[in-house]
């Protein structure tokens, strides 16, 4: 439920500020597993027994967890944009938010095109539980697959960079204490 005190800043509904910060560790922790399987080298028996299986099984839950916030966000009523914000401001953030949404879509679907693509793939798993490949076996695809993963999820770490260092200026470094839109998604 929302506060409706008149000095509290309006918030987000509660399921879309759990969805949010349980996204934004499923990410990061992605976004580590995906840096340290590719380093690891191929005889390192963990790469391809935890890693992989790990990281396309979370993937796809990240997947299920954006789809879940967009139908979440098109049914609710949202906080309006903070009105302390500079227009330059409201207009980034606003873009930053679309861009991050559609990369929450992406990219998850990237890999799983990249893993279903690749003749050597042992398939995708959601925690066990086979996924049906609906794409045919194509190294030429796989290849254009995992250069698209890799460049939309460092695009997606920028855009994530960027949104942290915005909440973090409004918080600690804007004049106006009411451009501070932290408090919104507690």
């Amino acid at each position: 439920m929302i506060d409706e005190q008149p000095d509290r800043p309006d918030r987000y509904p509660l399921a879309l500020r759990i969805l949010h910060w349980l996204r934004a560790v499923l990410v990061l922790g992605m976004i580590w597993a995906g840096w340290t399987m590719t380093r690891m080298a191929d005889a390192v028996p963990a790469k391809f027994e935890r890693f992989y299986p790990l990281h396309k099984s979370f993937g796809l839950l990240v997947l299920m967890v954006v789809l879940v916030q967009i139908a979440i966000r098109l049914g609710s009523r949202l906080p309006k944009p903070q009105a302390a914000l500079p227009r330059h401001e409201a207009l980034l953030s606003k873009a930053v938010h679309h861009a991050m949404y559609g990369l929450l879509v992406l990219v998850p679907l990237m890999g799983y095109a990249m893993s279903t693509t690749f003749t050597q793939s042992d398939g995708v798993t959601f925690f066990g539980i086979p996924v049906p490949e609906i794409l045919p076996k194509d190294d030429r695809w796989f290849e254009m697959f995992q250069w698209l993963h890799r460049v939309l999820a460092y695009t997606l770490l920028g855009l994530i960079v960027l949104h942290v260092g915005g909440a973090l200026k409004h918080r600690f470094l804007d004049r106006d204490r009411r451009a501070d839109v932290l408090p919104r998604m507690w």
